[in-house]
């Protein structure tokens, strides 16, 4: 049997052909089939596939689920075979289990029983060391909907919350809505997850854990506080359908946190005087309304969004916009969403529905695009309709010429309903614009005459609605269709007809009873619509012109009261008493009396709107569509009048680990020396105790604050702050002190020598005591930041410039910075070309050049020193070059360089800046200011950081490097071969130096090993090169972060080439 399986297998090219063969010991059927097959007692369906699942061999098996999956895909029932598959989840093989956990996803919930019995080996997967087989095992798990397990579950989402992977950290969110529906009891449990996966920094969770938010608890929005400006942050990297549920959510909480940025537009437009003259100058005092910072941060990191190639991003990001955006801001989605009309069918209904609503309310916005809403031959009905309501919203006084030609070839379309449509969008500029009106009324009319009955009929229709606005002016077109009576056959027109000449009898006194007296002729043959309106036709004409019509009257009456249909004898019945005695003779009740004011009363005139009008969902979602609440809607809140507390948003800077054992360290390395002084204190007297020693003694308790993270001190440095409070002047005595920790390092370096040391500790003390004297007078005068406190110890103004790390200066680290095994080390290799930043013709005689030096900043750690040389190459000198506007992505931070007051001609001049890319290859915008000839000039530069430039080499153990690499599996892995001719490890060293700045770990056998991490996060970037006995190599790259990994292969592997 299994022979013969393999043996098809391998006739069939491994295909995943789902025909069962022929010699598989499936029956013959005969040639009737009530006689056998089907119906055989020894029929059995699938019978090779199971004879494959129970076989011994890995690649039998793998081809018997490739093919039940396949099976799966197209829709075909599989359900028989889960006792065969569900034996197999235990295989060794990786591929198998994986195809085996997807089969059980699909069937674990129709087969509970049978999945059941391998709970305890889902239980053992949730350990196991590949984190796709870990997230398999929840995903089953949590498909299986049985309340006993629960706890189970709970317990594994519990685990998984916390796993290393990212992957499986998803996975866990995804499981959440899962079991919150199975078990609603156990949402405050499962809020208590999803708290901490939202906290999660790592794009591939964030999305699936805000999804798992809008499904379990949307209404507890303080969980949003915390993580409301990393969602900000990180929305540009998240997965396209994350981003989705993230824009849609982060709506709704802008329209609850901040206030309605059109508010002043709204109040303006409702107090502004018929004269401009007229307005006092209190309006002009009015203070301008400023959006929230938060408010700003959303839509400034969701506009690049709206470039995206996902509609569904596209549509949410423009949807935010309409929502809650200044409406001077609203314009840059009406491009966006015009550019989505180019896709498919159903792309472009959504999006047109969208903008229906929208063009109600801000016209302005897509009329510099109103061709773009004119109709195709090629466009489905409903589009077409869309459009026509789209071009009707955009209809104004100066466009209203070429739209109304349009309409005009509209109404000779083959299609019915769309010609329909197009006369009820000329009826409906007719009421908008009254400059207008007698023009489509003319049109209107001359439409009368359309061989079309339909067209005829839907302008019959149109007209009377029309008429209502001013019947005075057209008793000619009242008259003209009264005689088309004869004529329209189409029940709704001949019932609107009707209506107006009972409405408008007294206009037409001669033409009225006439139709009247022909309607109670074809009464019985009517529709039931016509049937009513003669009615009132009937009763209006009785009480108008009751000499004529009476007998009339009563004959239709009489009609009606034997009518099939119980509308119409109902109708008869109640009208009966407003005309007639129960002996048939005229009224005299009090019904009577009133009659003519009840039936005769002016009627207003029907306002032609748009559908789109008063649709409050949230843009782009089911329920907006449909124009009906949905399952899983939510209600768009309206703006509160006062924003709440903002400081809810403001989050503490974590201290990370490599923090705090630098603090454990510091304060190991103060007992010390405070020991070591004490026994020297017999030598010096009370009076010559330095300060600094004791302010040792008295802040040791506070020593956490001197530890703060890099991107806070970038921040402080890029920022220009005009305040200077007891704040500041305690970030100067932390500044001290960090000086004087450092100094004491390096000075108990040197046990030699007490007596140098003690002579270093009297000059800080003479550095220290003149910044102290000076604090409270320097507070009054100017601020300055930490790097001023820095270098300017005796206030004595540097006229050099700043000497960075790269040019050996000294500050210049003397030692390397090990922070848990990883040990900061120099470049192996800097690139000495420069790349051209600004030309000498653009910038007018200035020439730019920049270069990564692949050292540390000054500032921070987490920067990028770039040096920049100036050159002059005009006859004339600049003068004050520096930064200037600076456009920076999120999360991008810029240490500007110092000013060049000079540059004489022919001549150069070197600087540094300093910028944190934060870990990204986003470029950076800046303005290069300068002058000359008195003239101020200004020159846009585009700095981008190559991949490789985005990481620090750093020195590590082999077996650390080997233990790091291990959890850096799955999708942390890149691996790529390269054609390379020749071994010379040498060779091979330098080209991977030039893509990157890494550090060689070893050299051993076949095997190169390179270790680097990246700037801002600090994650570990680990290059493996396995020399092939052929002209090859295999690159492999293992990083956390995804891109940077990617992207570093491709830069290596270029290079090679």
């Amino acid at each position: 049997m299994l022979s013969a399986a393999a043996n098809t297998m391998s006739n069939n090219g491994g295909s995943y052909s789902n025909d069962r063969p022929a010699s598989a010991g499936e029956p013959e059927l005969a040639t009737d089939a009530a006689s056998g097959g089907f119906f055989h007692s020894d029929y059995k369906k699938h019978e090779d596939l199971k004879q494959m699942l129970d076989s011994n061999k890995d690649g039998l098996k793998l081809e018997a689920m490739k093919r039940i999956i396949g099976m799966v895909a197209k829709g075909r029932d599989a359900s028989e075979l889960f006792p065969a598959v569900v034996k197999n989840v235990v295989s060794k093989n990786i591929e198998v289990k994986k195809l085996v956990y997807v089969y059980l996803v699909r069937y674990a919930e129709d087969q509970q029983d049978l999945a059941l019995l391998s709970i305890s080996t889902f239980q053992r997967a949730l350990k196991d060391p590949n984190q796709l087989i870990r997230a398999s095992a929840l995903r089953v798990l949590s498909s299986i909907r049985v309340s006993m397990i629960v706890p189970i579950v709970m317990l594994a989402i519990k685990d998984s919350a916390s796993d290393m992977s990212p992957y499986v950290r998803k996975t866990a969110a995804h499981a959440i809505p899962k079991l919150y529906s199975l078990d609603p009891e156990q949402k405050e449990e499962l809020i208590a997850v999803l708290e901490k996966l939202l906290s999660d920094k790592t794009t591939l969770v964030v999305g699936s854990a805000v999804m798992a938010f809008e499904e379990v608890c949307p209404e507890r929005i303080d969980l949003i506080h915390k993580n409301y400006r990393k969602l900000c942050n990180l929305l540009v990297d998240v997965d396209e359908w994350g981003q989705v549920v993230i824009v849609n959510m982060l709506t709704r909480y802008a329209r609850t946190q901040f206030t309605n940025p059109n508010a002043d537009d709204a109040e303006e437009e409702e107090n502004r005087p018929f004269y401009d003259s007229d307005s006092d100058s209190s309006n002009s005092k009015k203070p301008k309304f400023s959006l929230d910072p938060d408010h700003r941060l959303l839509l400034r990191n969701t506009k690049p969004l709206l470039q995206s190639r996902n509609a569904s991003v596209v549509m949410a990001v423009a949807q935010l916009y309409h929502h809650a955006a200044p409406r001077s801001e609203v314009m840059i989605a009406a491009k966006a969403l015009i550019r989505l009309l180019r896709g498919h069918r159903e792309v472009q209904s959504i999006v047109l529905h969208c903008i229906a609503s929208i063009s109600i309310s801000r016209k302005g916005m897509f009329e510099p695009f109103l061709k773009s809403f004119f109709v195709r031959t090629s466009d489905a009905t409903h589009i077409k309709l869309l459009k026509l309501d789209i071009l009707t919203n955009l209809a104004t006084e100066t466009s209203i010429g070429v739209i109304l030609r349009e309409f005009q070839t509209y109404i000779s379309s083959s299609d019915k309903e769309f010609v329909g449509a197009s006369i009820q969008a000329i009826g409906r500029c007719a009421s908008n614009i009254k400059e207008v009106t007698d023009t489509c009324l003319n049109g209107l009319v001359s439409l009368l005459s359309n061989r079309d009955e339909a067209v005829v009929a839907e302008s019959v229709v149109v007209i009377k609605k029309l008429l209502q606005t001013q019947p005075n002016e057209h008793k000619d077109i009242i008259a003209h269709m009264a005689k088309l009576m004869d004529f329209i056959t189409v029940p709704q027109a001949r019932a609107s007809i009707l209506w107006l000449l009972g409405e408008y009898s007294d206009r037409v006194p001669k033409i009225a009873p006439d139709v009247l007296r022909k309607m109670a002729k074809s009464f019985i043959n009517e529709q039931d619509i016509v049937k009513l309106q003669t009615l009132n036709l009937a009763v209006k004409l009785y009480l108008s012109n009751p000499n004529q019509t009476k007998l009339l009257c009563q004959y239709v009456f009489q009609l009606a009261k034997y009518d099939q249909n119980y509308d119409i004898r109902d109708r008869a019945r109640f009208l009966r008493h407003f005309i007639f005695n129960q002996d048939g003779g005229t009224a005299g009740t009090k019904l009577s009396q009133f009659a003519k004011k009840i039936f005769l009363a002016p009627k207003p005139a029907p306002m032609l709107e748009s559908r789109f009008k008063d649709s409050q969902f949230q843009l782009g979602t089911l329920s907006h569509y449909l124009d009906t609440p949905c399952v899983g809607h939510h209600i768009l809140p309206q703006f509160p009048e006062v924003a709440p507390d903002p400081s809810v948003r403001d989050v503490a800077e974590p201290v990370s680990a490599h923090e705090i054992k630098d603090e454990r360290h510091s304060r190991k390395e103060k007992r010390d020396k405070k020991a070591t002084k004490e026994k020297e204190k017999s030598f010096y007297s009370e009076d010559e105790s330095s300060p600094a020693e004791e302010s040792e003694s008295e802040d040791e308790s506070t020593d956490s604050s001197e530890s703060s993270s890099e991107d806070r001190e970038s921040s402080e440095y890029s920022s220009d702050s005009d305040k200077y409070s007891e704040e500041d002047e305690k970030k100067k005595k932390n500044v001290i002190k960090k000086l004087n920790n450092s100094d004491s390092g390096s000075s108990s370096q040197d046990f030699d020598s007490e007596n140098e040391s003690n002579s270093e500790e009297s000059e800080e003390e003479e550095k220290i005591k003149p910044v102290k004297r000076e604090g409270k007078e320097d507070a009054k005068e100017k601020p300055k930041s930490n790097l001023d406190l820095l270098l300017d110890l005796d206030d004595v103004i540097p006229i050099t410039p700043i000497m960075t790390p790269s040019l050996g200066g000294f500050l210049t680290p003397m030692n390397p910075l090990q922070l848990n095994g990883v040990t900061e080390v120099a470049a192996s290799f800097i690139p000495i070309k420069a790349t051209e930043l600004l030309n000498k013709v653009s910038g007018k005689g200035l020439k730019l050049d920049f270069r990564f030096t692949r050292s540390q900043h000054l500032v921070s750690s987490a920067m990028n020193s770039i040096e920049l040389t100036f050159s002059n190459e005009s006859s004339t000198t600049i003068k004050d070059i520096k930064v200037g506007n600076k456009n920076l992505p999120s999360g991008i931070q810029v240490h500007d360089f110092m000013p060049i007051q000079i540059l004489q001609p022919k001549t150069t001049s070197s600087s540094t800046i300093g910028v944190n890319f934060n870990d990204s290859t986003q470029p950076v915008n800046l303005n290069i200011n300068y002058q000359k000839d008195d003239e101020t000039l200004s020159s846009s530069v585009t700095v981008k950081a190559p991949v490789g430039e985005l990481v620090r080499s750093v020195m590590v153990t082999e077996s650390f490097f080997t233990a790091e690499q291990a959890k850096l599996k799955g999708m942390n892995e890149h691996v790529v071969k390269i054609a390379f001719p020749g071994h010379n490890r040498k060779i091979i060293s330098q080209k991977v130096f030039e893509s990157a700045n890494v550090a060689l770990i070893s050299s051993e056998g076949n095997i190169l090993r390179f270790a680097a991490q990246t700037l801002a996060s600090k994650s570990l970037v680990l290059i493996t090169i396995k020399i092939g006995e052929t002209d090859d190599l295999e690159v492999c790259v293992n990083c956390e972060k995804m891109v940077i990994g990617s992207m570093l292969l491709n830069d290596i592997k270029a290079n090679f080439k």
